[in-house]
This record gives C-alpha cells, structure tokens and sequence, in this order.
C-alpha cells in the first residue's frame, strides 16, 4: 500500500527552477568557510534594537539571536522596483510608487481637534494628493516642498483625483533606485507597532543584520541534494528571501527554505519509524486461526467490499513480517474500519493471543462491544469492557479474566492504560480516533507486552495526504475508500434561519415516516459575546414546536449517567428528536435516524460538519443534512457550506478544509498538541514541496538506516541542531 501510495506523489525536477546562486550586491559568496559564531550575537547590538527594543523581539516574536531573526520571514513582497507616472495611475492598482515634488499643503478642518492635511504632489505631467488624517506636527515637520520625494501607497479616487492616504515618503536621494525590488513586509503585533517597530523598522532592522554578514552563511543541504533539485545555496536563499529583486528570485529563495524545512520534518520522522523497527521485533502471526475462519464462513452475512479485502491483506503482511506493525486506517464513516479492526484482533487470537481496542468514550466504547458481541454471536470468544463506570467486583472479574487469558478482547476507554491493567499474552491494540489520544498514551499500551503489541490506529476523520505524511509519518497507511453496497449518499441542503417552518414541516413528515432527527447547536447556553442559538432556549422552543413528539437532548456538561440515559432513549426509538451539541460527532450509531440538522453551520468546520454528517445515512433509507445559516456569510464560509453540498468525499473535504483553514485548525490537530513551528513552509498549500521532502529523505535513510556514515554527517549534525530547538519534534507522529 504504501509503494502504491508514494507513487501517486512524484514530483518532477524541472518544476523546480533552476535558481540563481550569486549576487554580488548582496555578499553572497561561494567560499565554504562561514562565520560559525556570529549568527548566536545578541540582536541588542543592531543599529536600531538597542535594550528596550531587544526586550519587545524578545517577548512578542521570541527573537532573540541573529539566527532568531534572519529566520523570521517576510508574510508578503510588494514590488518597488518600478516608479509610475502619475497619468499612468488607476483606482485598481495595489501599491505602487511615483516620483516628484510637494507643490503645497492644505488643512481641512474635520472636527474641533482634528485635521485632515493634504498635499499637492506633482511629477510634472499631472498632479496627486498625498493625505494625512492624523499627526499633523510630524508631517509639517518632516516633508517640505519642492523636495524630490519617492512616494508608495495605494491609490485611491476622490473628488476626481487620485490620493494616496498616509503614504510612505522617502527622500529620493536615500533610496538607491536600482537597487529597488521587491518590498518584504513583516508581521508586527499592537504593542511593537505603538512601539515604533513596525514593518519597515524591522526591515531596516534586517538590512543591517545581512550587512554585517560578511561570510556566507553555513550550507545546511549537502551538494547532491541542492545540485539536482537546483535549488540555491542557503547563503543566498536567506538574503534573497529577505531582500529579493524580482518575483522569480523571491519565490526560488522561499522554495528552497521551504523545502529544507520540510526535508529536515521528513527526515526526523522517517529515522525515528527506521529506527522503532529495528529495536522493536514484533510477535510473527503465521495462521489465519480457526476463530477467524469461523467467523468469515458463518458470522460474516455480506462481501466485503474491496478496499476492506484490500486492507486485510496490508495488515496480513504486516503481522507475518516479523516486525511490529504500526498502521494507520483512514476510512469514511460508515465504511466498515470496525469490521476490519475486529478480523485484525481475531487473527491475534488464533495465535494464541489477546487484543484490545481502546476508544476516546464510554459511548463509543459500548458501542464497539455492542457491535463486536453481535458479529461474533454464537462463537465461544469471551469480550468485556473496562471503562470508568466499570467498578467493584465486576472490575475484578474483567482483570483476573484478562491475567488468566480467559478474556480474548477488550474493549475500553483510558481505563485500558491504567497500571492494574495486565493481559496474560497481549498481541493486538487498535486505537479508535487516534486524534484523540496522546504519543505517549499509544506508547504506554507497548508496555502491557512482552514485545510491543501490533497496533492499528483507526480514525473516521479524514486526514489529507501530505498532513497524514506529516503528523502521522511513522506509520504506514491504508485507506479504505469505498462504502458498502447498499448505501445512498446523504443528500446535505443549505437553508437560510428565515426557512425554519418549511424545515420544521418537513422533519414532522420524516418522523411520521418512522424516522429520527438529531438537531445540533454550537452552544450550551446563552452567551453575552455571541448572538449564537443555544441549546436550552432551542431544546425548550421545539418541545412547544413538536408537542406530539418525544425530545431527548444531550450536551457534554451533563454527568455521564445522565447523557447516557438520554442517549439510550434516542438509541431505542423511544425519542423521536435528539437535540445535542457536537458530543454526538463521534461515536453514536444510530441507523434509522435520517435527518442531521446543524444550526448556526458557519459557526463549524468543514471536518467537524462532515463528521456530524456522518451520524446519518446508517440505513437503507435516503437521508438527509441541513445545514442551517444566516444570509450573511463570508466568501470562506461560504465555499464551506458548498463544499458541503457537492461532495461527501471526505478526502476531499479535507483536502479543503486544511487549505481554507491550514493545519494547526483542523480538527484533532489541535486536541493532541501537535506543534509544526514552520516559520516559512505551509502543509496545506505546499503539497508537491512535502512529498518530495519525503521521497529525498527516505532515499537518505535506505541509504543510512543507523545514521551513521560519513556521507551524511551533515544532516545528522544539522538534524541534532534542530532537535535542540523550539520545535516539538516529540508531538510530529
């Protein structure tokens, strides 16, 4: 699976550009001897830092060396290196710059302490204002008339002329027009902007840095890898991204920094993952088992689909290696990972071992033995479950079962990881909703076993390519990307708040037809900041809409007991209507219920709507998701709710999502603290750059798995420097 992967990510060289490599303007050399140290000074002792500013890089951007600094990048260029002829302007033009003389200013009074100061400005063909709506004094003070001037801004249209509002003005005999390129701009924050640091400061800030860098900066990629890609040499890619001189130059600078980080990200991971299989043995699995035969001739009353069998057969491989299997299983919800997790414990069985799956909540957990116990009716195979609410002497009972290997599988929640909790031959962990749980949870479940435990990590969210490459790169993947026959897609429709009766007319015709309805709100109770419905007034408001109906509602703020109590009235059909928060994204399978209604939609995200939507469509009835909004939606938002309603490929909604959210927001990412501290690449929109960081890493690895030759004492030297970093390596797997 994994060659058949990898093989739909080549990238070809020649998208690469050939980059330019020397600028003499710039003090990029070839020499190969670099000023080590000079890059660990103090940023205090620049022209323009000083103690006090020292202290604002420090708290605000965590800048506090060279190295700190030369590595905080521009967000965007704005290009300098023409001047306009002011008869050359229009009203659609981004910021440009012209060239001329101030003719003469003027006032306009706009309230009792404030004026408006304008300035005529001329380039000898045609005639501009330059206006001020604030700091008077300094302008007076600071421009004169019949100055040669540079003048950039944005132009703008009023009073039929064109007026550039606070521009920035710089005498034309300090700028070096044909050293003029492209403008880096700089992200500040509040306090450095009232401090006087802003974007132009910390660009004069770093002008002076690269300056005194007289030495080229130390080569962080060894030359076969720069050679081939034609990518530039670090000393020049790191003026370069700073200070480029075109489009073409920024954009191969900002490739190669790109690409080195990423490289460095690829590479740490595929040496941890090389150097887990060869510590780690796994337990060999040569027979398929009785149990498992059993269960496939007998219980199993359909096919399997395909990607199921195909999947299957990756984990067969994986278990007979002889090296501990580490995958993860992406499938959409409602493809069948359960199925396949529970043939995966059974083959552990037949030989002659245990296995567990460990889910994210008591919920999911009952549901996974409900499941589990119904395919495996009539078979002599003991299954228990060990949650929080599992206490006393049926604990006991569950422990001394599992010491003694009388029980088979185990199904839990956290409760699984807890130190009292021993298994007499542990072979197989699946973990559910991997994003759920830690590293070093995943890890302790290596401990419950002589060997490490072959471990399957299940997850119903869809994780995009080069994200799964990234958070997940030590496991092997496998998708299954197909539904079981039978299954129609959910119809999702975008309604308006003001269309609620025409949507309460027909959830009343679906619940006569024997149907469910879950109704989703993003809020418990009422909130001050926000005009959001809430759950309580809705819950209230649809009793007095639905009088002949029964409503359960749910919500994670409620005792354990409680929601399970109303959960359960929901799961019998003895509720028509389930009103809830997102605690029912995961976890709750209830097949006749047809109809997700998700209010205040533009409140949630794409990942998070898709697996709302995921609790429908269990059944062979059509069902349906209604995503509710106001009229007033953003373009993003707007493009969620239609990504919605074209397609419920999860893939491809979250290929979408990780581009219009990027990846520290998309859902699960967040909760398992996974930090990238990329300073200048992007997982979602630099794809193509991540897969061939990969393939060049990998290629470094089946080189030297043990890390150790000569040849690539580079990149182990750098990979160390990096390790010692800010970055939280630990979290990236």
């Amino acid at each position: 699976m994994r060659k058949a992967h990898n093989s739909k990510l080549k990238t070809h060289n020649s998208k690469i550009p050939k980059a330019i490599t020397h600028n003499s303007k710039l003090n990029i050399h070839n020499s190969k001897l670099p000023n080590l140290d000079i890059l660990s000074q103090d940023i205090m002792f620049l022209p323009g830092v000083g103690p006090q500013r020292k202290e604002i890089f420090n708290r605000e951007l965590n800048v506090r060396t060279w190295a700190d600094l030369l590595e905080y990048y521009p967000y965007k260029y704005v290009d300098r290196s023409r001047i306009y002829a002011i008869h050359e302007l229009t009203s659609d033009m981004p910021f440009v710059q012209i060239r001329g003389k101030i003719l003469s200013f003027e006032e306009f009074e706009m309230s009792a302490r404030k004026k408006r100061v304008v300035a005529h400005f001329t380039d000898g063909r045609g005639v501009v204002d330059l206006v001020w709506f604030s700091g008077a004094q300094y302008v007076y003070k600071t421009y004169k008339v019949n100055e040669d001037y540079i003048v950039f801004g944005r132009p703008t249209v009023y009073g039929g002329r064109f007026q550039f509002s606070h521009p920035e003005i710089d005498r034309a005999s300090d700028l070096k027009l044909s050293e003029m390129g492209m403008q880096p701009y700089y992200t500040t924050t509040e306090l450095m902007k009232k401090r006087g640091l802003t974007s132009r400061s910390l660009e004069k800030v770093v002008k002076a840095m690269l300056q005194k860098i007289t030495t080229p900066l130390a080569e962080t990629l060894p030359d076969f890898i720069t050679r081939r890609l034609h990518l530039m040499s670090r000393d020049a890619a790191m003026r370069c991204v700073h200070y480029p001189k075109n489009a073409i130059e920024m954009k191969q600078a900002r490739e190669r920094l790109k690409f080195e980080e990423l490289f460095y990200v690829q590479l740490n991971i595929l040496r941890y993952a090389s150097d887990h299989r060869r510590k780690y043995r796994g337990y060999i699995f040569n027979r398929v088992g009785a149990d498992f035969n059993r269960f496939y001739s007998d219980n199993l009353k359909f096919e399997l689909t395909g990607a199921q069998k195909r999947v299957m057969h990756e984990i067969r491989n994986d278990m007979c290696s002889g090296r501990q299997m580490n995958r993860l299983l992406q499938g959409d919800v409602g493809s069948g990972k359960t199925l396949v997790a529970l043939m995966t414990m059974l083959i552990a069985l037949g030989n002659g071992f245990q296995a567990c799956i460990m889910a994210p909540t008591e919920i999911l957990a009952e549901q996974h033995l409900d499941t589990i116990q119904a395919f495996l009716k009539g078979m002599d195979i003991r299954v228990e479950l060990l949650t929080g609410v599992v206490k006393g002497k049926r604990r006991r009972e569950v422990l001394e079962g599992l010491l003694s290997g009388d029980v088979k599988i185990l199904v839990g929640t956290h409760a699984i990881l807890e130190d009292t909790v021993r298994f007499q031959r542990l072979g197989v962990a699946v973990i559910d909703e991997q994003h759920r749980f830690g590293v070093a949870q995943r890890a302790r479940l290596w401990a419950k076993s002589e060997n490490p435990p072959h471990i399957l990590v299940m997850t119903a969210t869809p994780i995009p390519r080069t994200l799964a490459m990234t958070i997940y790169g030590d496991l092997d993947v496998s998708v299954i990307d197909e539904l079981p026959p039978g299954r129609k897609p959910v119809q999702t429709i975008h309604r308006y708040d003001n269309q609620m009766t025409t949507l309460y007319n027909g959830i009343r015709q679906q619940i006569r037809l024997g149907r469910q309805v879950y109704v989703v709100y993003p809020l418990i109770t009422e909130s001050e900041k926000s005009d959001l419905k809430n759950l309580e007034e809705g819950y209230a408001a649809l009793c007095d809409i639905f009088p002949e109906f029964h409503i359960s509602k749910v919500h994670g703020k409620m005792k354990s007991a409680e929601k399970d109590a109303e959960m359960q009235k929901f799961v019998s059909g003895e509720t028509q209507i389930l009103v809830a928060t997102t605690v029912i994204e995961v976890g709750v399978n209830v097949p006749n219920a047809s109809v997700m209604v998700i209010l205040d939609a533009q409140r949630f995200g794409l990942s998070q709507l898709h697996q709302l939507r995921g609790r429908v469509g269990r059944g062979a009835e059509q069902s349906y998701c209604i995503l509710v909004t106001t009229y007033k939606l953003s373009d993003i938002t707007r493009k969620r709710i239609d990504i919605m309603c074209d397609t419920n490929d999860g893939f491809r909604i979250a290929e979408a999502d990780l581009k219009l959210r990027g990846p520290g927001d998309l859902e699960g990412t967040q909760q398992s603290g996974i930090a990238f501290d990329l300073k200048i690449a992007d997982i979602a929109r630099d794809g193509q750059l991540v897969a061939l960081a990969r393939q060049e890493a990998q290629k470094i690895i089946d080189a030297d798995p043990t890390c150790t030759s000569n040849e690539y004492a580079m990149l182990w030297r750098r990979l160390r420097q990096l390790r010692d970093t800010n970055i939280n390596w630990a979290a990236i797997s």
